[in-house]
């Protein structure tokens, strides 16, 4: 056209505002909407100091060792601070032989780093391929979100610490029906077949999720 602005650049803008539409579908639907102020504040009349940007609840897991696997979170649930800032995080301790059982985060990957002991870990992908690793102290392991992993502790002596960090600030969990799965009777060769792993592995998980005898 040469009067009015081109048609062919129209084409363009309308074809780049379906994208952009698109891709703020696709955002929304997989991770934390981006935030609009600085911080959130709930309630709203909340006194802003350096102690709503502090939380210390993490504290516990410094000093105390539970006789169970324990994870202590710390995300917008229990540090409203956190709230639309796309991160959150958990200590996670493993007493001698424990697991953190199978399980997923739907709302964000998972980076897992080991301060002490060490982890047997593993994920099974849409493929239903099983990925597992052992990793030492100073070891980073990624969990892909929204697919199933289990961390392990298959030292039977000796406790292990994670430090698990997430793009979210309220990843959630959701928990695979294990008793159904690991112990139901469902033999260990066809758990292994199932999981792609071997016969030693489904053993270990088996053995951590069964209660200790009182």
């Amino acid at each position: 056209m040469k009067n009015g602005f081109p048609f062919y650049k129209i084409n363009h803008i309308l074809l780049l505002l379906l994208l952009l539409h698109f891709k703020h579908l696709f955002h929304g639907k997989s991770s934390d909407p981006d935030p609009v102020v600085d911080y959130l504040t709930s309630p709203l009349d909340a006194i802003i100091n350096g102690t709503f940007f502090t939380f210390t609840g993490l504290r516990s897991a410094f000093t105390d060792f539970p006789s169970n696997f324990k994870p202590t979170k710390a995300t917008f649930s229990e540090f409203p601070a956190l709230l639309s800032q796309s991160v959150s995080m958990a200590i996670l301790q493993y007493p001698a032989g424990s697991i953190n059982p199978p399980h997923s985060h739907p709302r964000s990957a998972e980076l897992l780093l080991v301060v002490s002991g060490s982890l047997q870990v593993g994920f099974v992908d849409t493929a239903n391929q099983f990925f597992n690793q052992t990793l030492q102290v100073g070891d980073l392991f990624l969990f892909p979100k929204g697919l199933v992993h289990f961390q392990l502790n298959v030292d039977p002596r000796n406790s292990a610490t994670a430090i698990a960090t997430f793009a979210s600030a309220n990843p959630g969990t959701v928990a695979l029906p294990s008793s159904t799965v690991f112990t139901s009777g469902i033999s260990d060769e066809v758990l292994a077949e199932a999981f792609k792993t071997d016969v030693a592995v489904i053993q270990s998980i088996r053995a951590g999720l069964t209660p200790p005898k009182s």
